[in-house]
Order: structure tokens, then C-alpha cells, then sequence
């Protein structure tokens, strides 16, 4: 009967699905509706805001010499940066739970585009924080598109949906570093000085991210049936804290918080940090800073995509099990080569190691994100919200203490922030799902705990 049902529902759509209309296969050269339409919406859109928030960065060089910044000024900057994303991104979550994640990112990248455009009028140290700490915001489209994939797609593939509709919206942060010292070459050889060259690039990232809001609004779609949504958010609002609190109690919510600042944290921090850091160090000029910091942001095209789909195959292999022993092999590995790349002091040594790096700790973002799904089905924007903001926590705490003023080298810091990596992937192992298992044990068939309250794998 259920195999009935399934098969009526899948005519109606270019993709196969299961009972719940959720896509079963996933093909991301496809623009299928509204499965695959939802899923290029979902990473263009996050892609335009991380290439807005990283945007600055890589002409830190010129901006720190036209506005006379110290590198405390720089250090708060970076840190602002985050914690504007700390409290949007946990309120998306339940905004997502109430409006939908295609209306929630859509308004929240228009009302902050206009901050980027506003970047071109910053004048003192003071705004110069004040637009780093509004652009931040931006970085909460991420837990909508999360969101958005997990109602799109069934669980045995969450994995990789997830996976890569991060990974490729992330390299957004790799590709500004890249594009933004070429914009400004560029505005520079129209004889434009260079005080309003760098000042004019920044309507480039203000008018891609307003022109991927309004195609997320105007041609996307929350769930596979909009009917279906209208029944959910309904019963939702009817119970929102209910909801609401029944994630925030979830332990395993705040250790996937706890992980997650030590992978995506640790990439945020290496994203702000990462060209000025060679561009000291190494002596070499503003672009091929940017370049090889490029490389590192770029590497998310398949690097988060493998560690979805590392977590869907382990997943096949071992259930939650194999999930989770993935997790805690991948970023522990990728603190250990963090510490490395802080103690090579060669320039195509650090590039070599700065390249693995980023390969194991952005997979362990996708990891990360193909357990949430499972910790709580009716709490799924809420448990997303929290584990997007410990990764934007992270990267303050990492940035607060090791990479503000002269309390450490930066190659030193950079040590260290492995050595923390390493520490605080630990608690994975006390991570436990009743009807899943954990790491060291199966589940617990006789558990009283309600079906409904998690995913099962199939």
C-alpha cells in the first residue's frame, strides 16, 4: 500500500520520491522542480553571502592603509563579523520552523545587501567594526539552507544534499578572496585612485547577493508540496515553543554546536585570517595572497560534498555508527594537520599542508550536518539554528583568544587552534540515539522514547 502511495506521488514529480514527497536520488547537474530548483536557489543564495561577508578580507591590505587601522582595529573587525551571525543564526532556525526557509533567507540577504553597498562609505576604525559586525548577519542563510535540503531530500541521501549545497554556497568565501583583489586591479587601471578603487568593488557582492533574493523568491519553493507546508507551519505555530524548547533540551543539539565550532568555526577564522597571513609572513603581493587564500575556501566545491557523502556511505556500512565514527576520524585528523600547518615555515610547505587542511576540516562540516537531521524531527530548525551558531561562536572564541592583538604569533595560534580542535571532538562519543545507536553500542530496541522524535535510517 505504502509502495502505492510512493509511486502515485513520484508521477508528479521529475524525481523519484518517498511518502513523504522528499526526493530519493539526488542530481545536482539537474533544475528539476522543485527538488533541484530549490537546491541551486538554496547554495547560489548562500554562495552570494559568503562571497559578500569575505569580500573584505582580501583588499584588507589597502583598506587597513587608507583608514589608518591598527591590527587590534583588524583583529575586532574579524571577531565582529562573527558575532553578527551568532544571534541571526539561531534565530533562523525557528524562523524557518514558522516562514519557510525560502522567505527567511530571501529577507534576511535583502535587508543585508545594502550593508555591503555601505561598506564603500566606511571612514573610521569604529565603522569599520560596525560593518563588519552588520554584514555577519548574512552568514545565517546558511541554517535555511540547510533547512531547505532536509525537507527536499529523505534521509539515506541528507548526507550529500546537504553536503554539497554547503560546500559549493562556502567556496563563495574562497572565490571573493580571488575575485575581489581582480575588481579592484580592474577599477584601478580606469585611473581610479586607489582610496575609491576598493571603495567601488564592493558593489560587485551588494548587487549579486540582491539578485539572488529575489530569484530565491520568485522562483523557489519551501517544500515539494506547498500544501503540505501550509498544514505543517500551521501546526507548528500552534506549538512553536513547545518546539522551541524540546530542541534547546536535546544534549546532542549542543555537542553538534560544540563540534561544529571546531570545523566551520576553525574555517571562518582561517577564511578572515588567512591572506594577510601569508601576505606577512611570506612577503609576497596582495593577489597571490588572495590566490592561495582562494584555495582554501575553494576546496569546499568537493571537500564538504565528500564528507556528506562519506557520512551517507558510513551511514550504508554501520549506521549511525559509522556516522559518527566518520565525524570524530575526519576532524580530529584535520586538527592534526592544523597544528602542522602553524609549524611549517616554508611557503610552499604551508600552502601543501593549508590545502589538506582544508579538505578534512571542511568535510567535517559536511559530517557534522549529516547527523542533525537525525537528532530531532520536529525540532529540525532548531537543533540547525543551534548547530550554525556554534560554529559562528567558534570562530569568535578562536579569534578572541588567540588571534587578537600580540598574546600569540599567528603561525602559534594557529597551532593551537588544532591542539583545540583535537580536545573538543571528543564529546562525539557520548553522543546516543535510542532507536540509532552510538559509537561504541547499537540501539536500544526496548527504548520508550517516541519514533516520531527521530529519523530512522533506511
Amino acid at each position: 500500500m505504502e509502495d502505492n502511495i510512493s509511486n502515485k506521488q513520484s508521477c508528479t514529480f521529475a524525481l523519484p520520491v518517498d511518502a513523504d514527497q522528499k526526493a530519493t536520488v539526488f542530481r545536482p547537474f539537474s533544475m528539476a522542480p522543485p527538488h533541484m530548483r530549490a537546491f541551486h536557489l538554496a547554495w547560489l543564495s548562500l554562495f552570494s553571502c559568503y562571497f559578500s561577508t569575505f569580500s573584505i578580507p582580501p583588499l584588507l591590505a589597502v583598506i587597513r592603509d587608507d583608514l589608518n587601522l591598527t591590527e587590534t582595529d583588524i583583529s575586532r573587525g574579524g571577531i565582529a563579523s562573527f558575532v553578527g551571525s551568532i544571534f541571526s543564526r539561531f534565530a533562523m532556525g525557528p524562523a524557518c520552523d514558522v516562514l519557510g526557509p525560502r522567505i527567511a533567507s530571501a529577507t534576511l540577504s535583502l535587508l543585508t545587501a545594502p550593508v555591503i553597498l555601505a561598506t564603500s562609505l566606511i571612514s573610521s576604525s569604529t565603522s569599520f567594526i560596525i560593518i563588519r559586525f552588520l554584514i555577519g548577519f548574512s552568514l545565517a542563510t546558511f541554517v535555511a539552507n540547510q533547512y531547505w535540503m532536509s525537507s527536499m531530500f529523505s534521509s539515506p541521501i541528507v548526507g550529500v544534499a546537504n553536503g554539497v549545497s554547503a560546500g559549493w554556497a562556502n567556496s563563495g568565501a574562497g572565490i571573493t578572496q580571488l575575485v575581489m583583489p581582480l575588481i579592484y586591479s580592474l577599477i584601478m587601471e580606469l585611473n581610479v585612485p586607489s582610496f575609491t578603487a576598493w571603495r567601488v568593488a564592493f558593489l560587485v557582492p551588494a548587487t549579486f547577493q540582491m539578485v539572488t533574493a529575489i530569484l530565491v523568491l520568485a522562483f523557489g519553493q519551501d517544500r515539494p508540496s506547498d500544501n503540505n507546508y501550509r498544514v505543517e507551519k500551521e501546526k507548528r505555530n500552534s506549538k512553536f515553543f513547545e518546539v522551541l524548547f524540546h530542541g534547546l533540551k536535546n544534549y546532542r543539539g549542543w555537542i553538534l554546536a560544540l563540534l561544529y565550532g571546531c570545523s566551520f568555526g576553525v574555517e571562518l577564522t582561517i577564511d578572515n585570517i588567512i591572506a594577510q597571513y601569508f601576505y606577512d609572513r611570506f612577503d609576497v603581493n596582495l593577489q597571490v595572497a588572495g590566490t592561495i587564500a582562494a584555495s582554501f575556501g575553494i576546496a569546499n566545491v568537493f571537500s564538504r560534498p565528500a564528507g556528506g557523502m562519506f557520512s551517507d556511505q558510513m551511514a550504508r556500512w554501520f549506521g549511525m555508527r559509522g556516522r559518527l565514527w566518520g565525524l570524530w576520524l575526519v576532524q580530529t585528523f584535520a586538527g592534526l594537520l592544523c597544528v602542522l600547518l602553524g609549524r611549517v615555515n616554508s611557503l610552499w610547505g604551508s600552502i601543501t599542508v593549508m590545502c589538506c587542511f582544508s579538505v578534512f576540516v571542511q568535510a567535517a562540516g559536511g559530517l557534522t550536518f549529516g547527523v542533525v537531521p537525525f537528532v530531532s524531527r520536529r525540532s529540525l530548525g532548531v537543533i540547525s539554528g543551534m548547530t550554525g551558531c556554534g560554529g559562528t561562536v567558534g570562530a569568535v572564541i578562536t579569534q578572541l583568544l588567540l588571534f587578537s592583538g600580540s598574546r600569540f604569533p599567528t603561525q602559534a595560534g594557529i597551532s593551537l587552534m588544532g591542539i583545540m580542535v583535537i580536545v573538543c571532538t571528543l564529546p562525539v562519543t557520548f553522543m546516543y540515539f535510542p532507536q540509532l545507536g552510538g559509537m561504541f553500542c547499537g540501539p536500544s530496541h526496548g527504548s520508550d522514547s517516541p519514533v516520531h522524535h527521530y529519523r530512522l535510517l533506511q
